[in-house]
Formats: structure tokens, sequence, C-alpha cells
């Protein structure tokens, strides 16, 4: 199945058409540039979603970032990276040139209040990250109770659903128009996922829990392994005794080890206590762990333990997993899981 190009922002359209090209043309050789080393103070340009290339170049020139409207437009007609320029308020210095301006419009460090959503990220910490860039916890709160979802899912809880990327929006930008662009990057970025293709017996919906389990608990090297653990362990009533989902609903991130207490809790996502899949997903899946989820590899695996970093192992032995659980918690004694500073 041909994989879709993951979006590292919501793009904003640059229309780089010949007949727009001629309409801001003055001459063959008419695209005065500023030199480079010659740039001033930063000035604030923002960009609205659905913007053309002309329209770009035209506020670059009006506000002093470029000499001329034409030469920044004739960079982006030739950079691919063109595509990738995101909505939103970016900070700019003035008089650089055209090729230097582009660069600076890709910046993310100089994008206002700019949204990152990490692989995998949780909907509490999707919120922070939108509330950071300075709505109210309130109104996106409200905001997610009723963003409309893909699936023939009812509104209400769209944790998988927020596609992980970086977002930025122009100053003013309704809530709800935020939340649905996330949904709407995750439709596009899905467009290869046939949802209504079943694996085993599980719905397109249970395919997106598993996906964001499998992102949750391998690497990207590992995930179509780890989804042949899951769909082997649920086709013989085995709980999937998965850690992340524990860690989940307690809000932590972030442990290696998981205490004996914590695995008694009741809940639906504890998935020590209880057989199946869990009631919805935990995390944002990429496209790679929707893949995988619906083409697992073949394996009679049902266990897998990352001994040390990198290093991550899958077996039908109970016994030998038990092994490489000895050889695991001799490496975490060793200090081999420590986060290098």
């Amino acid at each position: 199945m041909k994989l879709l190009k993951v979006l590292i922002f919501p793009l904003l359209l640059v229309v780089l058409v010949t007949t727009g090209l001629r309409a801001i043309h003055h001459g063959p050789n008419a695209a005065p540039d500023f030199p480079a080393g010659s740039a001033s103070s930063e000035v604030s340009i923002t960009l609205t979603d659905g913007e053309i290339g002309s329209d770009i170049a035209q506020k670059l020139f009006d506000a002093g970032v470029v000499k001329s409207a034409e030469a920044f437009f004739r960079v982006a007609v030739g950079d691919a990276r063109s595509t990738r320029i995101a909505p939103g308020e970016h900070i700019l210095e003035s008089r650089i040139p055209a090729k230097t301006a582009l660069d600076q419009l890709l910046d993310k460090q100089r994008i206002v209040d700019l949204i990152i959503i990490k692989d995998g990220a949780r909907l509490a910490e999707i919120v922070s990250a939108i509330v950071s860039s300075g709505y109210t916890k309130n109104e996106v709160l409200d905001a997610v109770k009723k963003v409309e979802l893909p699936l023939s899912r009812s509104a209400g809880n769209p944790e998988g659903f927020l596609y992980p990327a970086n977002y930025s929006f122009a100053k003013g930008t309704n809530i709800d128009a935020v939340l649905q662009k996330m949904i709407a990057v995750f439709v596009a970025n899905t467009t290869a996922i046939d949802f209504s293709t079943k694996v085993e017996k599980y719905s397109g919906y249970q395919l997106l829990i598993i996906a964001s389990l499998i992102q949750a608990e391998a690497d990207a090297k590992d995930y179509a392994k780890v989804s042949r653990v899951i769909y082997n362990r649920l086709k013989i009533r085995m709980p999937l005794q998965l850690d992340t989902t524990v860690q989940y609903l307690l809000q932590r991130r972030g442990e290696i080890t998981l205490a004996i207490k914590d695995t008694k809790i009741r809940s639906k996502y504890n998935t020590y206590q209880n057989y199946g899949l869990p009631p919805g997903p935990i995390g944002s899946p990429t496209l790679g762990a929707l893949e995988a989820a619906l083409n697992p590899e073949m394996g009679d695996w049902l266990y897998f333990i990352t001994v040390k970093p990198g290093d991550t192992r899958f077996t039908k032995s109970n016994t030998e997993f038990l092994d490489w659980k000895v050889e695991y918690k001799r490496n975490v004694r060793a200090g081999l899981f420590k986060v290098k500073p």
C-alpha cells in the first residue's frame, strides 16, 4: 500500500502557476533582490489559510522583507518546500534575500504560538499545547466536546483523531477552526488507509485504537511486529497487559516500570485486568502505526520486551521472555535506560 507523506504543517495553499508568475513579471531580468548581509529590523507577517504564492510575495514586499515580490515568487516556484509554509504570524527580518525569506518562513522558531502535537500525543497533552498558544482551557474543552469526528464517531471524544503535526494559525482564529484543521490533517494523512477493511474482526475505530497502542509501545522499526503480538494475544483471549494503557489512565509518561498496585486499578483502560481492547485510543497515532495496524508482520509472537535501548525482542515462549526480563532488569540497574541530559 502506498504511503502518503506525513504533513509537517497544515498546508498553506501556495499556488505556483505560470499565469501568476507572468502577472508580477516586469521583464526577463527584473527581479531585484536584497544582497546577503543587508538584514534589518524584524517585522511581523500574518499569513492566512488559502493564500496563494503571489499573495505571500506581495505581503513580503509591502513589509520590506524582500526587495521585490517577483524575487520571492521565483524562489518559491523553484523550491518544493514552499508548499509547507504554514498559516499564522511569522517574525521575519527585513531587507533580506528572497531565499532567506523562504528559509525564515519555514523556521518553526519564527512562528508565533506554534502548536506542536507530538507523535502519540494524548488529548490532555494536546489541550495543554493549544492552551499554551493563547486559548483558555474552558473554551478548548468546550470545543473538544463538539468537534465532528471521522469514522462515523459521535462528537465528544476526539482522542486519536487530532493528528501529530506542527500547527500555526492566524491570530484570532476560532478554536473550533483549530480543532477542525487537526481533524482535516488526520483525514488528509490517512487517505491511504481503508478503514472499512477489517483485520481479523476489528472495525475502523478499533484499528485506530490498535494503532495508538502500537505507537505507544514501539519504535517505528518494530511497529508491524508489535501489531502482530497484539492480534495474537487478542485471538487467544490473552490480556494485552500493556503498561502504556495503565500509564494513560494515570496520565503518566516516561516510566519504564509499572508498580504491581498500578496493574490492579479498576478501569476499562487497564489491560492487565481486562480482556480485549481498551474502549478508545490512548493517543494520536501516526500513519506508520496505522499502516502497521492494517498490515501486521507474520509471526507467532506473544511477548516482546526492550532489553536495552534499541534492542526489542519478540518470542512465543514465556520462559524465554522471563529470561529476557532478567536481562532487562539488570540493564535498568546498570543505568542503560537513563535519559541523557
